[in-house]
């Protein structure tokens, strides 16, 4: 009995010595695994019974970072609210006359707008009666200046009027006097624009004849049959020369001549002249 009671303890002994080695083997192996720990996530050891657990360096660092994230959370609430507050209360921590002298300031920077509005409404004002004045005299000018250039002959010109055709006289040549009081019955009936072949009618347009008998006008030989363009009333126009005991009458019985009076919307008088250049008149100041 008593070697059987030895055997026990020694076994149990052994036992124990078993245990207290695996202990100090763990311990060691979790000194290790801490000091191979990187950032927030530690190193996990295994237990003899199996089980994980965590270092204690990577609960400090993962408690460290959980606290400078609610630390930094308070401070930008905090500043969020101050604002806020200070916003509110910027004209509540003024005083009553501060109160009616900001009052005062905004109400005369107000009147100042006001006024410079004002203003500037008057100076676009002026700036559109002043563009449309010149609009409306550069638009009066351009018309005057077309009328003269048409008047004077500079400008060709267009519109409704008559062809007049007049073939050479069988019986005897055209004078120059039957064909002018053609060009006065024209214009008297109205005609704004008349040329006689290639020559444009100007104030100062002549015709004579020549020994041989043909017309010149300003200068120029008439060809037959002479063609005139007249442009007015169409049916004014051919009126004056065809009006019974008139020029057209007149150029059929005593010359022998043919005339023909074609009515058009649309004449066209090509021929121009140069400005004149006058000697003695001058624009009255």
């Amino acid at each position: 009995m008593r070697r059987d009671g030895r055997d026990g303890r020694r076994n149990g002994g052994e036992t124990r010595d078993d245990t207290v080695t695996r202990m100090k083997a763990h311990v060691e192996a979790e000194e290790r695994n801490d000091d191979l720990a990187t950032g927030s996530f530690p190193q996990v050891g295994r237990a003899g019974n199996g089980k994980r657990s965590l270092g204690g360096s990577g609960l400090r660092a993962k408690l460290l970072s959980s606290t400078l994230v609610l630390l930094m959370c308070a401070l930008l609430g905090f500043g969020y609210m101050t604002q806020i507050n200070n916003t509110q209360s910027t004209y509540e921590t003024l005083s009553e006359d501060e109160l009616v002298r900001l009052i005062n300031e905004t109400s005369n920077q107000a009147q100042l707008l006001e006024q410079r509005k004002n203003e500037l409404s008057s100076q676009l004002s002026s700036l559109k009666a002043a563009a449309d004045q010149r609009e409306q005299a550069e638009k009066i000018a351009k018309q005057n200046e077309e009328t003269s250039g048409i008047i004077s002959g500079r400008l060709p010109a267009q519109g409704e009027g008559v062809v007049i055709t007049i073939t050479r006289g069988t019986k005897q040549n055209i004078d120059a006097a039957s064909l002018f009081t053609l060009i006065e019955e024209l214009r008297n009936a109205g005609a704004e624009v008349i040329s006689v072949g290639d020559v444009r009618v100007v104030t100062s347009t002549s015709i004579t004849a020549d020994a041989d008998g043909n017309l010149i006008c300003d200068g120029v030989t008439l060809d037959t049959p002479y063609v005139i363009r007249a442009i007015g009333n169409p049916a004014d126009l051919q009126n004056a020369v065809n009006i019974a005991g008139g020029i057209g009458s007149r150029l059929k019985v005593m010359y022998g001549s043919r005339v023909t009076v074609t009515q058009s919307d649309d004449v066209t008088i090509d021929a121009v002249r140069d400005p004149a250049t006058y000697k003695y008149a001058k624009a009255a100041q």
